[in-house]
């Protein structure tokens, strides 16, 4: 039932002008230009001329008009001039009266007119169904009744913002506007109408959410307020609300009830000429009521009674509800050939008109009763429906960003402003606790930087130490080894030498055949000396390389160690150019560490089959690079860890630079740049 009920929304706004219908002077008396434009007036706004005649005449009066000084007389009679112009809904001509207006009021400082104007071409922004602009302009004459304290004309300014944000589907913020005009509009001794309309209103909001007992609980108060007699009768005010609060209960599915109030607002008093609208929205309301309860006592014949009047009328929202009712009838009936037209013409005619709803409606009708069909309409309706919600959410974001954006609205009570002053207690509370939290959190993090620090330098000196005890060892042992040497120089080479020096001494003394026979033996003599003297200067030469790259030595512990505590393969890498003495023991210090966390990583989270780890030398800086083919990770969730952010103050202690690569699944490459002395990187002479 919601799919076709909806459309009565835009129904059920309420009218807030009448004329009196009289016969107007047809001869106009040209004595005086005010005598003239009384009479101008008086006949722009005579209902029974056709509308081009009410058009001069309001033209007429207005070339009076323009020429009067700009003063507040004349201010009130373009007022006037654009009343008629939109009684007439001639709305190029009420827009361009309305603007010329605020200009004037602008120029002249004159604050209350300046808002009605705005309201003006609100108005027209609304029958143009432009409702941002429509929005703006009713909140620009809103800020000027709160600076003005112009309460009265403020509550009708909430009022009709709250009957644009409803049309908009805004439900929950124009019920907050209504109230904020019911709080003034109690207080007001003429507020009377503007009462009725706001619970008027608030009926159909809450009809609208579906919460039927709040809709009809103001319905009834809106009812009650129509004992006040100061209400003109002729507006049909009271048939208007029984006809809601019929259409509450329709909604309910309470058909007996619904019935029994469209009758009695067809029982109003000359409801039909007074509010033909009105009369057919009852007839067709109690003919659909008497149809879903399967009362078809007077039925077809009450629809097309007020299809007819609508037709006259040309109230296109109301004919296209019709239209799909008298579907529903004849599907209802097993006609299907004219429940399809009814729903066929239905549909066509909510195409021409600007209302998705109507649209919707018909859709949602023609899908039931052509099932041929049904997947294309279904389709066009989900597309729609679609269109239509983005728009309501847009249009709600858009009057939201009108109204919150500027912080000139003040609050109107005194129980806003205590609860504004609770709001900012409870912030600044809040304000203080989170600051009392950053600073605790600063300090422990300062407190686990100091920490981390004193863990640092414990491990360097844990590592310093290390380096000195192999530099010991490696002491003792070249020690050891000189004297090694020095015992096979002196007993074995020294020895040899000597023997061979005195025998060739004795070769002077014996002839010369047998002197050259032996002098061949002390020659193979001597060559085997210079051998055994060649094999120990390589072991010289071997020592002096160990003692070079006694940090090298130390890596190569690290390494085998985890050659034997894990599965991955590693693979190692020294750049031969690289001369470690004269790298700074810090910088050792710092790489060891930083290759030792990359390791723990690898074997922690990697799951890697292979690592690699490389150590470059390139101009001015040293390269590590530590590379493996592991699971990888992602770099900036990660970014934050422990162990990368060790690697990372271990290089910049040296100064240097780290580069982190990985992605799921591609392993990870991990290089660290560190500057260095460029005499480093040259390459080492041999020794």
């Amino acid at each position: 039932m919601k799919r076709h009920l909806q459309i009565l929304l835009f129904l059920f706004l309420v009218l807030f002008a009448c004329t009196n219908k009289s016969k107007k002077e047809k001869n106009l008396p040209l004595s005086s230009s005010e005598d003239s434009l009384s009479i101008y007036f008086s006949l722009a706004n005579d209902v029974d001329l056709p509308f081009q005649y009410k058009q001069k005449y309001n033209q007429k009066a207005f070339d009076i008009v323009k020429s009067q000084k700009d003063d507040s007389i004349k201010k009130v009679n373009l007022f006037k001039i654009a009343n008629r112009y939109f009684n007439m809904s001639d709305w190029k001509s009420f827009h361009d009266v309305s603007k010329l207006t605020l200009e004037i009021s602008i120029s002249s400082k004159d604050s209350v007119n300046i808002a009605k104007a705005y309201t003006y071409i609100g108005d027209y922004f609304q029958s143009q169904a432009i409702s941002d602009s429509a929005f703006l302009n009713y909140f620009r004459a809103e800020k000027i009744y709160l600076e003005t304290n112009d309460n009265f004309h403020l509550a009708k300014t909430y009022l009709t913002k709250a009957d644009l944000q409803l049309i908009e589907g805004d439900f929950f913020e124009s019920e907050i506007t209504v109230f904020k005009a019911l709080k003034i509009l109690k207080d007001e001794k003429d507020g009377a109408m503007d009462i009725y309309d706001s619970y008027n209103l608030l009926g159909i909001i809450y009809n609208q959410r579906e919460e039927y007992e709040k809709a009809l609980e103001y319905h009834n108060k809106a009812l009650i307020t129509l004992d006040d007699k100061s209400l003109a009768e002729d507006l049909q005010l009271k048939a208007t609300s029984l006809n809601n609060i019929g259409f509450v209960y329709l909604r309910m599915n309470n058909f007996s009830k619904a019935k029994e109030y469209f009758r009695r607002g067809l029982d109003q008093k000359d409801l039909f000429n007074g509010n033909p609208v009105l009369y057919a929205m009852l007839l067709d309301n109690l003919a659909f009521s008497k149809f879903k309860s399967k009362d078809l006592n007077g039925l077809p014949e009450q629809f097309y009674d007020a299809l007819k009047i609508r037709d006259s009328l040309k109230q296109e929202s109301g004919i296209i509800l019709n239209k799909i009712h008298l579907s529903e009838y004849y599907a209802f009936k097993k006609d299907t050939l004219k429940a399809i037209q009814f729903s066929k013409q239905a549909l066509n005619l909510s195409r021409s008109t600007s209302k998705i709803r109507n649209t919707l409606d018909a859709l949602k009708q023609i899908a039931i009763v052509d099932p041929k069909n049904a997947s294309k309409y279904s389709k066009e309706y989900i597309q729609l429906n679609d269109k239509m919600l983005k728009a309501e959410r847009s249009m709600g974001e858009k009057f939201s960003r009108i109204e919150y954006e500027t912080n000139e609205i003040k609050d109107q009570n005194s129980n806003l402003q205590e609860k504004n002053k609770t709001l900012i207690y409870v912030f600044s509370i809040c304000t203080l606790i989170g600051l009392f939290f950053y600073v605790y959190k600063t300090q422990q993090a300062k407190n686990r930087e100091l920490l981390f620090k004193q863990q640092q330098q414990i491990a360097n000196e844990d590592i310093y130490n290390l380096m000195i005890s192999q530099q010991n060892e490696i002491e003792l042992t070249r020690i050891k080894e000189k004297k090694k040497v020095a015992q096979e120089l002196h007993d074995g080479v020294l020895g040899r030498m000597f023997g061979v020096r005195i025998s060739l001494d004795s070769l002077d003394k014996i002839d010369e055949a047998e002197a050259a026979s032996k002098r061949k033996k002390y020659l193979a003599e001597l060559k085997y000396i210079e051998e055994d003297i060649r094999e120990i200067s390589h072991d010289l030469n071997r020592e002096k390389s160990e003692l070079i790259n006694n940090f090298v030595v130390i890596l190569n512990k690290l390494f085998d160690s985890q050659k034997n505590t894990h599965s991955s393969k590693l693979e190692t890498s020294f750049d031969s150019h690289i001369k470690w003495e004269l790298v700074n023991n810090i910088v050792k210090i710092n790489l060891y560490r930083i290759i030792q966390e990359a390791l723990q990583n690898c074997n922690k989270y990697a799951e890697a089959d292979t690592i690699k780890i490389e150590f470059k030398s390139e101009i001015d800086h040293l390269v590590l690079s530590i590379m493996d083919d592991g699971v990888g990770f992602n770099v900036k969730r990660t970014k934050n860890g422990i162990g990368l952010h060790n690697i990372e103050y271990r290089a910049a202690e040296c100064k240097g630079t780290v580069t982190i690569k990985s992605a799921k699944g591609e392993g990870t490459l991990l290089v660290v740049k560190v500057p260095i002395d460029q005499k480093i990187n040259l390459q080492k002479n041999d020794i």
